[in-house]
């Protein structure tokens, strides 16, 4: 790539004046870690490798052109949007609004969010009473329960008081928990007026994670007795349960609007954003999380909402650190997290009249929702209104990438053995993403492609020649059988029945000639955050294959809050795919009528099916790999878990590893994304026993962690 190229990349990151001297290596690393990028990214920007970034950081070597001048451009940017600070920031919250930041114009942002606002024009309520800061030891109840980790520094003084803050009324007084113990008292005493302080004196929020996406707002996570204090109920009644938010005509809306608020389409509900219009480019925008209300699900979250609100902050504020501030469930939150990672528009280079307008951004989903492929709508398209009513479609009529769900009855020879052991890979559909080239744009029909492995896209191939040993799934299905004619595929699963040697002629294709490595960003950011959490519970990547699996023995109990970090980080990634392909909701929706989610340029079902089929072919991948050297076969896998026949109850008893080195291209056992941890063992004779009991057909692997299954679970 030559330098204006390279140039053209680094826009992509930063809208600067380029320059030829470099800061210090420590200042570099400092500058990529403030604006929340990765090495990977930069190197990307660059056409270099991670590694030379990681050089060149380290002071080992120095870039040389035209690597070193369109380096030098972005850290000259980085540098006027993230200067050093010269001090401590301290406790105490500045009286005024923070200064209107400088930079490109801001992603545009959908329909139903505030894109960008004005400060308010009304001043504050209760501006009159200073907002005062107290640390742990002026509070000693926060401080005994907040655990002593790490202080966050604080690179942007905008957001001192980090991204949230959790709104407790205890004993008639107001205090606002915040990230490393801090606690800050709260003068308003209505919600308008607890907005404007948030916005005026609070100093929360988060930096965007790419120069052009958004500041995060602030998030007030509000307790029982904080709802109450401002005018909410503790608990949605059953209607307003079922609406998911307050009415309209409720007392608190009703002095929200009159202070000049305005609540985006979900109203007043668990996760409701607080904003005033843009007309300019500052938001004005505060998220509420309202815990009485069920806006942090147990799945995700375990019991977080009832943790004390010094604890609850500190775990909240990791993840918002870490991840991203939350915008709702982990779900959304992974998909948000996708988009501000890769926003959708950037700053154009100025006009004659020095005006910058806003482009699109390269590589990005864009502004616009693209459609699908016929076969890629899920039942109920309104690509599919023509269709019967109870018509079935079949594998030559509709793409189903899906996880595995398969198993098998055991051989004699596999009876014998005493143990199944299940092994877990971590973060899977994380580590399917990676690098993973998807779609970016509409789809293309072609008759008779050739196919090209290099083209994301779906095809119809007929793939029922391929024969593999039956103690083997079918890489193909997520039953693991074998295909029986012409079936729609997404291009990680046909790209490998050629690696297995097998000539594919497709007979039709939906092809998406814009394309590009969308999701790298994303697996980067929660790949670091999962390793990081893990790290916090014990668990690192030096540890030897033994040292490991005795790490991982209660890990979870080393640090309860940090294991509720860990789970949500992990369902921020199956969510977050998931939410590409989110089906409709409510009860007022018919088949072959549009759904809210088809209007995001997110909702794109071909890049959950690619991320799906790279998790699964990986999976097969490894399974054949360890069969090929060892003989041996699970008897059961259910998305990324495995359960294999042996003679001990460890991985290390049925894995092969040459003392502490693992089978190249088979399983390997270790803390980061793709390789796998111990899930659980039980006999062989339980094994048989649960599937003489409830049927052949029960998959073990899904019971392997406990041993209980239960008459619900199978239907009983």
């Amino acid at each position: 790539m030559g330098e204006n190229a390279l140039f053209g990349a680094v826009d992509a990151l930063l809208e600067q004046v380029a320059q030829d001297d470099l800061p210090s290596p420590a200042e570099r690393r400092r500058l990529r870690e403030a604006a929340g990028l990765s090495q990977a990214q930069v190197a990307q920007a660059l056409d270099v490798r991670r590694e030379a970034v990681g050089a060149w950081e380290a002071g080992k070597k120095e870039p040389r052109a035209p690597k070193r001048a369109a380096y030098a451009r972005l850290l000259e940017g980085l540098a006027a949007r993230f200067p050093a600070p010269a001090a401590e920031p301290t406790d105490k919250p500045a009286p005024t609004r923070p200064e209107t930041p400088t930079g490109p114009v801001p992603a545009a942002a959908p329909e139903h969010e505030p894109a960008a606002a004005t400060p308010p024009a009304r001043p504050a309520a209760s501006s009159t009473t200073p907002t005062t800061a107290r640390r742990p030891g002026a509070h000693k109840a926060a401080a005994k329960r907040t655990p002593a980790r790490k202080p966050a520094t604080a690179a942007d003084p905008r957001f001192a008081n980090g991204p949230l803050a959790v709104i407790d009324a205890a004993d008639g007084q107001v205090s606002a928990y915040c990230l490393d113990g801090l606690v800050l008292d709260v003068p308003a005493k209505t919600l308008p007026a607890l907005v404007e302080w948030t916005l005026t004196e609070g100093r929360l929020g988060a930096p965007r994670l790419h120069f052009s996406g958004k500041d995060a707002d602030p998030v007030l996570v509000l307790t029982d007795s904080a709802a109450e204090r401002y005018g909410l109920p503790a608990r949605l009644s059953d209607e307003e349960r079922r609406a998911g938010r307050l009415p309209e005509d409720h007392k608190a809306a009703k002095q929200l609007a009159k202070a000049e608020w305005q609540l985006t389409r979900r109203g007043l509900g668990p996760w409701a954003r607080i904003y005033r219009p843009a007309q300019g480019a500052r938001r004005a925008c505060v998220q509420l999380c309202i815990l009485g209300w069920d806006a942090l699900d147990a799945r995700s979250w375990g019991d977080a909402a009832q943790l004390p609100p010094g604890d609850l902050a500190q775990l909240l504020g990791t993840y918002a650190t870490r991840v991203l501030t939350p915008r709702g469930s982990t779900a959304v939150t992974g998909l948000e997290l996708m988009t501000a990672l890769h926003p959708p528009t950037r700053a154009g280079e100025p006009d004659r009249d020095g005006k910058r307008r806003s482009e699109h951004n390269p590589g990005s989903l864009g502004t616009e929702p693209v459609p699908c492929a016929p076969c890629e709508a899920p039942d109920g398209h309104p690509l599919l209104a023509h269709l019967p009513r109870f018509h079935q479609r079949t594998p030559d009529e509709v793409l189903v990438e899906e996880a595995y769900d398969w198993a098998r009855p055991l051989t004699d020879e596999e009876c014998t053995k005493r143990y199944v052991v299940g092994i877990d890979v971590n973060m899977a559909f994380a580590a399917g993403a990676n690098g993973a080239i998807v779609g970016l744009g509409a789809p293309t029909h072609v008759r008779r492609p050739a196919f090209d492995a290099k083209l994301p896209g779906s095809w119809l191939v007929d793939l029922s020649h391929v024969e593999l040993d039956e103690r083997l799934p079918s890489p193909f299905t997520p039953t693991g059988e074998r295909p029986q004619g012409p079936a729609w595929y997404a291009t990680p699963t046909v790209a490998y029945a050629v690696e297995l040697g097998y000539e594919v002629a497709p007979v039709e294709a939906y092809v998406r000639h814009e394309n590009g490595r969308y999701l790298d960003a994303w697996y980067n950011r929660l790949r670091d955050a999962y390793l990081a959490t893990m790290a916090d519970l014990g668990v690192t990547g030096d540890l030897s294959p033994a040292e490991f699996l005795a790490a991982m023995d209660g890990h979870k109990q080393a640090d309860p809050q940090m294991a509720i970090v860990l789970t949500a980080i992990k369902a921020t990634v199956k969510g977050g795919i998931g939410k590409l392909r989110e089906r409709p909701r409510g009860g007022g929706w018919r088949p072959g009528r549009p759904w809210p989610a088809l209007d995001r340029p997110t909702w794109r079902p071909d890049i959950r099916a690619a991320v799906i089929s790279r998790t699964r072919v990986n999976m097969h991948r490894k399974m054949l790999k360890t069969a090929a050297a060892t003989g041996q076969y699970p008897v059961a896998v259910l998305s990324d878990c495995a359960v294999y026949p042996s003679d001990g109850p460890s991985p290390l008893d049925f894995l092969p590893y040459d003392g502490d080195k693992p089978l190249p291209g088979g399983f390997r056992l270790g803390v980061s994304p793709g390789m796998v941890k111990h899930e659980g063992t039980q006999s062989v004779l339980w094994a048989e026993g649960v599937r003489e009991e409830h049927g052949h057909d029960l998959n073990i692997a899904r019971y392997i962690k406990d041993g209980h299954v239960s008459a619900t679970d199978t239907g009983e």
